[in-house]
């Protein structure tokens, strides 16, 4: 069993985000993302780490997010803090209690 968290740890405002297709107007669609509702989250940073791709140095910034136990979360998500922003990689309730749901997330940068 998962060590309880204190309600209050849960103390960062984020903005849960879904994918959102629209017509481009010449047959395909633009995606966006449009917001779904914010939550009091806890985050974790868990790793970071940089390397090459494409001729490029990318970085990759890894964290763990606690929430209040949710139901409607799927893939393509994205959690926002302001300018950050956070892409859902996978999610569990980590006790099996629907009480939280924990979120390892990727950082994107731009």
């Amino acid at each position: 069993m998962t060590k309880p968290i204190d309600p209050g740890a849960l103390s960062v405002r984020l903005v849960l985000e879904h994918p959102v297709e629209t017509p481009d107007g010449q047959g395909g669609v633009e995606t966006g993302f449009a917001a779904l509702a914010t939550l009091w989250a806890r985050i974790e940073p868990v790793s970071a780490g940089a390397g090459e791709a494409a001729g490029a140095l990318q970085r990759r910034v890894t964290h763990r997010i606690w929430l209040r136990a949710r139901g409607d979360l799927n893939g393509g998500m994205r959690l926002r803090k302001g300018a950050r922003i956070f892409a859902l990689v996978a999610f569990c309730d980590p006790d099996e209690t629907a009480r939280y749901t924990l979120c390892d997330c990727e950082e994107m940068t731009p």
